[in-house]
């Protein structure tokens, strides 16, 4: 095992350095970063499990051979949000909003330089992480969309029982994210209709075949997003786009590109608004370049210690 340790261009999901580490097997390299505010090892546990599947070369054959992808933009403001919505040549974009600390006006002057930056053909999407409750959802949807015009909302409140009622009372469609990747139950999205569009993610969900069966099960139109990786993790993401038979919407799994740096020898940055089907080379220099600090290493190996035990 091999721990990393990039920083990132812009504060994300409230981080600024992004830490993980690789595990090699013989199909090559996985990559194992359950977040550090993950600290239970059974949440951890699926990630490892989807490092594992990576590093023994056990990934589906694919049915395309590259994958649409959207440009992803943090809580920054209106000017940064239109250079970094340019950034690849992606039509799509997911904008972050509900920032704690950030009021309904600055989620609208976001969205409003990512229209301006993306054009009226572009298609923006929005993504909550959960932070609102009903009435402010309903509200803040309706007008983000009037202005700007919203392909989806990702997450607008927490539990789905709430993302069921905000669904019946917006007409933007609904993706689930946390309600599917944190859930005890992941198919509850489906029995309650909350939810017009899944979200899958490919280490918190155990790997890419068990993301296959959950898309299968849930019976939605499904977008693959990341976990912020780098681009040894979004290949995992590749492999599951590149081997649903149906893929009606971009995803989520350009985010190499709010990275300072990389571990392989050519990152997976999207050109033309897409990702190619490909495994990429870890760099030898890159992981000298990246290794964390000793303490680092030293909590890493603790926590695959906890993890690998929670599965006796």
């Amino acid at each position: 095992m091999i721990v990393w340790s990039i920083p990132m261009r812009t504060r994300f999901r409230g981080i600024t350095v992004r830490e993980g580490a690789l595990i090699r097997g013989e199909g090559g390299w996985g990559e194992w970063s359950p977040f550090l505010d993950y600290p239970d090892p059974a949440v951890a546990e699926p990630w490892l499990r989807a490092a594992e599947e990576a590093a023994g070369g056990d990934w589906p054959e694919p049915v395309r051979s590259s994958v649409p992808v959207n440009v992803t933009v943090p809580a920054v403001g209106p000017e940064d949000a239109h250079r970094i919505a340019l950034a690849g040549g992606c039509t799509t974009a997911k904008v972050k909003v509900g920032e704690p600390g950030q009021t309904l006006a600055d989620d609208l002057a976001r969205v409003e330089a990512v229209r301006d930056a993306l054009g009226p053909a572009g298609r923006i999407r929005v993504d909550v992480n959960g932070l609102w409750d009903v009435d402010t959802a309903v509200s803040a949807i309706g007008l983000l969309d009037r202005a700007v015009g919203l392909e989806y909302v990702e997450q607008p409140v927490a539990s789905v029982e709430d993302l069921a009622a905000v669904r019946r009372r917006v007409d933007v469609p609904i993706a689930a994210d946390e309600s599917i990747r944190r859930a005890e139950d992941p198919f509850l999205v489906k029995r309650l209709a909350a939810a017009d569009i899944a979200v899958l993610k490919v280490q918190p969900l155990g790997g890419v075949r068990a993301c296959l069966r959950i898309a299968e099960e849930i019976g939605l139109p499904v977008v693959v997003s990341s976990a912020l990786e780098t681009s040894v993790g979004i290949a995992a993401g590749v492999a599951l786009a590149a081997a649903l038979p149906e893929l009606p919407y971009a995803c989520g799994l350009a985010t190499v590109q709010l990275l300072t740096d990389d571990l392989t020898a050519s990152s997976l940055l999207p050109v033309d608004g897409a990702l190619p089907v490909t495994v990429p080379t870890v760099s030898e220099p890159a992981l000298r370049r990246l290794a964390a600090a000793p303490d680092r290493q030293a909590y890493w190996q603790r926590r695959l210690a906890e993890v690998r035990e929670s599965r006796l």
